[in-house]
């Protein structure tokens, strides 16, 4: 029996999502699917459009096996930090035998050629970027423009700035810094870009498109599975997705309260806190607020990443000491009949508590660690992130009730016994 890995957010799952779960399956003679998946915070920087549980019970209805949550703050992370956390997730699983990511160019010799460049010129980077970024221009373009310099000529450039290739080839660097055994391959992204709000081919959307839509009040069903359309319209219904109206407030709210504790929160660079300040005064829409602060050095991507940062007081030490390490325990959202199976085969031989009863968390990881070992305080740092995490979208959603702000104990794993949409 073999297990394909998948790296995903799901926000919200959609017919791109099925085609990369079936192709993954069947380019890799694989019977059961294994998604590490962003909790409420994503990788770029937004809060989910729906909860962890609901993307989670999407997945499950349309195939995959297991979903294990990626924990804060590595869910929240640049490309490298993002790979390395899902990577360190898989490896800690055991049992996968391939890591399938969707990638634009569709070509893993392609993107291996330039994870090799940047693992044999770490340090050259670095000090080249630190350098291009000193003359204005942003992170994510000093970088590209170095890997550019190093890349044979018959490279096509353009796909150094994809999103999808840049995570990949950060898996593909992930992979051997951690000198794992799990295996990559990549397949083609169809349909419409990762920015594109138009439909593509087989009614496949971006999900950016697809949370446009719904902000529109345009239908979306064509764009979701069938199998999957039932947890994202029960929560639409139910008025429990997100609200950048309530973010934006909370924020503010964030911000302005306590702006002595902004220079010690991850990722507020030195210099910009005024700048905040005075934007937080005059903002009257999330827009606003991420336009007041964009510079040539500061990509939206970056300012989002940092505003969550803000809302969920993370603080620049705690989060450099977590990322420093890897996830300190995976929490199990959903498993189908096989993905129990799967799970039962690897309790013995994987290397992280596994939480599927969260309301045994703390024993189980008191159990597990020693209580004098850094390894334990870093394991309840994580915890900590995650209920707080919970707690604080609770509060995004356009309505919500009190008890959901305590969800992760009191939630069971989603189960099924068959994946309704069939693999």
């Amino acid at each position: 029996m073999k297990t394909v890995g998948l790296i995903t957010e799901y926000n919200p799952f959609h017919n791109g999502h099925l085609h990369h779960l079936q192709e993954s399956l069947r380019s890799t003679d694989s019977d059961i699917a294994v998604a590490v998946m962003s909790g409420h915070f994503l990788q770029r920087g937004e809060p989910a459009l729906i909860d962890k549980w609901s993307r989670a019970e999407m997945a499950l209805a349309a195939g995959v096996d297991v979903v294990v949550e990626l924990p804060l703050p590595w869910a929240c992370s640049s490309a490298p930090d993002f790979a390395r956390g899902a990577v360190q997730a898989l490896n800690a699983l055991g049992g996968i035998d391939t890591l399938c990511f969707g990638s634009e160019v569709g070509d893993l010799q392609v993107l291996q050629q330039c994870a090799e460049v940047l693992l044999r010129k770490e340090y050259e980077l670095s000090r080249e970027t630190s350098r291009l970024l000193r003359s204005g221009i942003n992170y994510p373009q000093a970088r590209q423009q170095v890997m550019a310099e190093w890349l044979p000529d018959s490279f096509d450039r353009a796909a150094l700035a994809a999103p999808n290739n840049i995570l990949g080839i950060e898996y593909l660097k992930a992979l051997r810094q951690t000198e794992s055994s799990i295996v990559p391959s990549t397949i083609q992204r169809i349909g419409a870009g990762f920015h594109d709000t138009i439909v593509g081919e087989r009614n496949i959307a971006s999900a950016t498109g697809i949370r446009k839509l719904l902000a529109a009040g345009e239908p979306v069903t064509a764009l979701i599975p069938p199998a999957a359309q039932k947890p994202l319209l029960a929560v639409l219904q139910s008025g429990m997705s997100f609200s950048s109206d309530r973010y934006l407030l909370l924020l503010l709210g964030q911000i302005l309260r306590a702006p002595s504790e902004l220079s010690t929160t991850w990722l507020v660079e030195s210099g910009i806190e005024n700048r905040l300040l005075t934007v937080s005064g005059q903002a009257e829409s999330l827009e606003a607020l991420i336009d007041g602060i964009k510079s040539r050095q500061l990509t939206r991507t970056r300012i989002q990443r940092m505003l969550v940062a803000i809302l969920l007081g993370l603080k620049q030490e705690e989060v450099v000491a977590l990322l420093s390490t890897a996830p300190h325990y995976l929490h199990v959202l959903a498993i189908s009949t096989s993905g129990q199976e799967f799970l039962a085969s690897r309790r013995k031989q994987g290397q992280l508590p596994l939480i599927q009863n969260f309301s045994r968390v703390y024993s189980t990881l008191k159990r597990y660690y020693d209580q004098d070992s850094p390894a334990y305080r870093r394991a309840f740092q994580q915890l900590d992130l995650e209920l707080r995490a919970t707690r604080i979208y609770t509060l995004l959603m356009r309505q919500f009730q009190q008890q959901e702000r305590s969800r992760d104990f009191y939630m069971p794993v989603l189960r099924n016994e068959e994946p309704l949409g069939g693999k």
